[in-house]
């Protein structure tokens, strides 16, 4: 079958499952974690010939970590369905009601975006999450997956099309691209496709937009900064420092450049590199940090690097100004925490850091849509566009302009006859 082929299928079927129902969708979804479970031994065994193909190949080590889909990651997908089940259906909310005159009532109601093609590479469990987040949202997808993740991709988009499909929810909402040259053709497909997601680089993002007008939607590097203020606690700094860079490192959401006032650098410098030298964090510094602790050089593409594995950046500066434009300057508008006792220079970072996630005091690897109470997360958009950030149910979202009149017509209020009242009510969509 042609990607056309697909695409059309995707779209047609995409009609019918922006009206189903929560109930319906509730069922798929809990029929999709019950076969999951059912087949998971399958599941592990084509994910293992694709790791042990890609070893061979030479596959970079974190996108084999990334590739990697066993007993634990399988119940974190199950889990994030489940998750899914339980929260209310966004689709059909009322976000708006006015009274434009007597018995003329606009609702602004939201309803899926359509067709949503996401391109991402190396995860297994990106596609599950991807997948039954646009179900529950109503989206058809086309997935285009890496080819190290073949066979793992295949059986898990069969076996999701198989459970919808056994609840009456026809198969062809979901469907997997394969090929190199299927990107291309996915970019021509604004005829089919309302979204693309593409989950990759810099540079591959940057592609993508250039080369497609489908509305995209980028997630981009995760250049991800800590800044350890002078104010902080060494012990609470050391902590949130070593989370945000070794629970896992393979992660947009992991930290790659630290930032240190220099008023506390030389307390807390040691104690983190006594606790990053346990994990076999590889270091680099500037200048002062070299001063300070053993570390090599760190150059200026270091401040630019998403290094995806065990290496750290460390750079000291004069105050939260300076550590500010650094993060604006080569941050990635991804996630950036603060690490401090002063609630008024939390605030501060938090407001002038320019990226869709800002903490205080707390990890960076919080920044994620099934932490954040989403279910599951398509990705992490680091555009300014109707959705920041991790990009949950919500983010799959548009809505539209219903309009629910009795025989009204314009000609009675261009002459006057009429005049509208714009009375806002808060009243839900009847229909």
């Amino acid at each position: 079958m042609s990607i056309n082929e697909m695409a059309f299928q995707v779209k047609e079927a995409s009609i019918r499952l922006a009206a189903t129902g929560t109930e319906l969708k509730n069922k798929a979804l809990t029929n999709i974690a019950r076969l999951l479970m059912e087949r998971k031994d399958e599941i592990i065994k084509a994910n293992n010939e694709d790791l042990q193909r890609s070893k061979e190949e030479n596959l970079a080590g974190p996108l084999l970590k990334r590739l990697k889909f066993d007993d634990a990651k399988i119940a974190d997908v199950i889990d994030g369905i489940n998750s899914l089940v339980n929260m209310e259906d966004p689709v059909g909310k009322t976000l708006l009601s006015t009274e434009l005159d007597d018995g003329l009532e606009l609702y602004k109601v939201t309803c899926p975006i359509g067709v949503v093609g996401i391109i991402f590479e190396s995860r297994p469990d990106a596609l599950v999450q991807i997948s039954t987040l646009c179900l529950k949202s109503g989206n058809g997808v086309l997935l285009k997956g890496g080819s190290e993740a073949r066979q793992t991709n295949r059986i898990l988009v069969e076996i999701i099309a198989a459970a919808t499909d056994e609840v009456g929810i026809p198969s062809n909402w979901i469907k997997l691209l394969e090929t190199r040259s299927d990107v291309n053709e996915m970019l021509k497909m604004d005829e089919y496709i309302d979204l693309i997601i593409p989950r990759g680089s810099n540079d591959f993002v940057r592609y993508i937009m250039d080369n497609s007008r489908i509305p995209v939607m980028g997630h981009a590097d995760g250049i991800c900064h800590c800044y350890i203020d002078e104010d902080a606690d060494v012990d609470m700094a050391v902590r949130i420092v070593v989370d945000s860079k070794t629970q896992y490192v393979a992660v947009c959401n992991a930290t790659e450049t630290l930032l240190v006032h220099r008023k506390v650098a030389p307390r807390v410098l040691p104690e983190i590199k006594k606790a990053l030298d346990s994990k076999n964090v590889e270091l680099t510094g500037c200048d002062e940090t070299q001063k300070i602790i053993s570390v090599a050089p760190a150059t200026e593409q270091d401040w630019k690097t998403e290094y995806l594995d065990y290496k750290l950046s460390i750079k000291i500066v004069g105050d939260l100004d300076e550590a500010v434009e650094h993060i604006n300057t080569y941050g990635s508008g991804h996630t950036d925490s603060i690490i401090t006792s002063s609630k008024e220079k939390a605030a501060s970072f938090m407001s002038l850091v320019d990226s869709g996630n800002v903490f205080w005091n707390c990890s960076t690897r919080f920044s994620d849509g099934f932490r954040y109470g989403f279910g599951a997360e398509v990705g992490i958009s680091t555009n300014k566009i109707h959705v920041r950030g991790p990009v949950g149910l919500d983010g799959l979202l548009i809505y539209k302009y219903k309009l629910i009149g009795n025989g009204h017509i314009v000609d009675d209020y261009a002459n006057r006859a009429k005049s509208f009242k714009h009375n806002k009510m808060s009243k839900q969509f009847p229909l």
